[in-house]
């Protein structure tokens, strides 16, 4: 799956699970932290592989359950520590959700169910022969993904990940904007601070 893939997969879950369960939106943290943990795993492996040789294919460690589970009770205590545990909530949600939706697409884009991605390291999926960088191998993929819509050959799949991707951004837009607002916000209290600093000095 491409990490937008992830990505929009990881928001609407635990917006759906922030609303069954806290009866409330997500906020601007654990929003981030559910997201930024949906892509994590790619982002771990894919520049490993691709760009330092360190492993065979993008997956390995950072598709493994067996790193997976020890990362997430690690965030989640940080995150109680300091004040933040829907952050304990979200990271897991987004990280488990990441591994079966790379299992789901071999599937169907393959027809193949590579139950060895979530295993590193007692199964190792296998890697291209071709040794290509982070970039130029991320510029291959997203040539063909690119080509495929140029084309119009768009498949059922792509036109479910578009519609998915507006549902995300209306889902979003009801959240409140999570994160963007936080930022707004905080970039509000600089102003203000700024300005009453600078009040303070003139007088």
């Amino acid at each position: 799956m491409w990490p937008w893939e992830h990505a929009i997969i990881g928001y609407l879950s635990y917006s759906l699970v922030c609303h069954l369960v806290f009866r409330t939106s997500p906020g601007g943290p654990d929003a981030f932290a559910v997201v930024f943990a949906s892509v994590l795993p790619d982002l771990i492996d894919k520049p490993l592989a691709w760009e330092f040789g360190v492993f065979e294919a993008g997956y390995a460690i950072g598709h493994s359950l067996f790193f997976a589970v020890p990362l997430s009770i690690l965030v989640g205590t940080i995150a109680r520590r300091v004040g933040h545990p829907r952050i304990a909530f979200a990271f897991p949600i987004g990280y488990f959700l990441h591994l079966p939706g790379d299992i789901l697409y071999s599937y169907a884009s393959e027809g193949v169910v590579y139950v060895e991605i979530v295993l590193w390291p007692i199964a190792v999926v296998p890697g291209d022969s071709a040794r290509r960088g982070f970039f130029e191998a991320f510029e291959l993929l997203f040539g063909r993904y690119v080509q495929t819509l140029l084309t119009g050959d768009v498949s059922t799949y792509v036109w479910i990940q578009f519609g998915l991707a507006g549902l995300a951004f209306l889902v979003w837009l009801s959240d409140g904007l999570p994160v963007l607002r936080d930022l707004w916000i905080g970039c509000r209290r600089i102003a203000r601070t700024l300005v009453g600093s600078n009040r303070t000095t003139r007088e």
